[in-house]
């Protein structure tokens, strides 16, 4: 078991606020791993919203090579931010050698391209860098995405936030959108890969619990699209499945819900929607999952997004303070960051609802 949880505030807040929301949970993640993924970036990131950003972590030997890899294809690297660390004695941590975060503007020919052709070329480029870390064994790159920026690390969440100085209060990465784990993927050998959250063409996901359908989730997903890849964690699919179904088919983002949790067809029947619900279970019956599950998702529009198995078997909950949402495996989280809301108005996920929150922080409970 894990937990997880995210942030949504109408204010930049840094990764300590979302680290304090972790912590109280601690019995429940197992210290051995830290990994977020901010979106919306303030701070050093603010002025490059527009343009993509590598996160990556790999050997000294492999910063040339990027680099070169980067001009081959065009991008011309436009800001480069380096973390300031602090490699205390005694930290719980497995550092890399170096941490990338690099901005970089497009190549000439697609600058005026629209997103979406600019996303497929955001796509190829991270999985040419992976293969080509992976061949030499040196490293890691976790997002190509404007406006994103991932990081993940093997350790004690404590140590790591040290390492990384994000305890401190002049930290600089800031951000709107924040979605967090402190746990690896002990159920599988520990790779950064596996740490959730995991991130495609703007989808953030991560979950807390066991898809027991993941074999049959694998192998209809692998031949779906060339960035279903690894599988270095069951709960990748819950991340694919959101991708395939609003980036791919482009369906509304309800039928997410539909899709890996669908209603028996006793409930089918009585529904006006009927027909589009049997061709879902149908076409799509492969893409359901089961097991004990919570997901928190974050879209490429910022939308924040939270549902549970059919039958709840993991805990979430939601708290609001009005300029904050936050998203939790357990009350304590909410309780450590915001105190002196008002937890009557605390929504507990049902197993047939989605939760969306938009934008302007209103959450919408999506009913199946």
């Amino acid at each position: 078991m894990c937990r997880i949880g995210s942030i949504k505030s109408l204010s930049p807040v840094r990764p300590s606020k979302a680290l304090e929301l972790m912590l109280p949970q601690q019995e429940g993640h197992d210290n051995s791993g830290f990994a977020m993924v901010m979106q919306d970036l303030h701070g050093p990131f603010e002025h490059w919203k527009e343009l993509p950003l590598l996160s990556a972590a790999c050997t000294l030997e492999m910063v040339p090579k990027i680099d070169e890899f980067m001009r081959e294809r065009r991008f011309k690297l436009m800001f480069s931010w380096h973390p300031r660390l602090d490699p205390q004695p005694g930290l719980n941590i497995k550092p890399m050698p170096t941490y990338l975060f690099l901005v970089f503007d497009y190549p000439p020919e697609y600058r005026n391209a629209d997103m979406d052709e600019k996303g497929e070329v955001l796509l190829d480029v991270r999985l040419e860098l992976r293969k080509m870390l992976e061949e030499e064994n040196a490293g890691f790159v976790y997002s190509f995405w404007p406006d994103v920026l991932t990081l993940k690390e093997i350790g004690d969440p404590r140590d790591i936030a040290t390492y990384f100085r994000l305890w401190d209060d002049d930290c600089p990465l800031l951000a709107n959108n924040i979605v967090i784990q402190c746990r690896q993927n002990t159920n599988y050998d520990i790779v950064r890969y596996a740490a959730h959250p995991f991130f495609l063409q703007g989808y953030t996901l991560c979950a807390n619990g066991e898809n027991t359908f993941f074999t049959k989730n694998k192998e209809f997903q692998q031949p779906l699209h060339r960035g279903y890849i690894g599988f270095e964690s069951d709960s990748q699919c819950f991340l694919y499945s959101l991708h395939y179904i609003l980036h791919e088919l482009k369906w509304p983002l309800v039928y997410y819900k539909h899709v890996i949790t669908p209603l028996p067809f006793t409930e089918i029947d009585q529904r006006e929607d009927r027909d589009a619900l049997l061709l879902i279970r149908e076409t799509l019956a492969h893409l359901e999952i089961n097991g004990p599950n919570t997901i928190i998702g974050l879209l490429p529009d910022g939308r924040m997004i939270s549902c549970c198995d059919s039958k709840k078997l993991r805990p979430v909950v939601i708290g609001t303070t009005g300029d904050m949402v936050a998203i939790s495996s357990e009350v304590c989280g909410l309780n450590a960051i915001m105190p002196n809301r008002d937890a009557s108005k605390d929504i507990y996920t049902d197993e047939r609802e989605l939760i969306v929150i938009d934008n302007d922080l209103k959450v919408e409970r999506c009913k199946q």
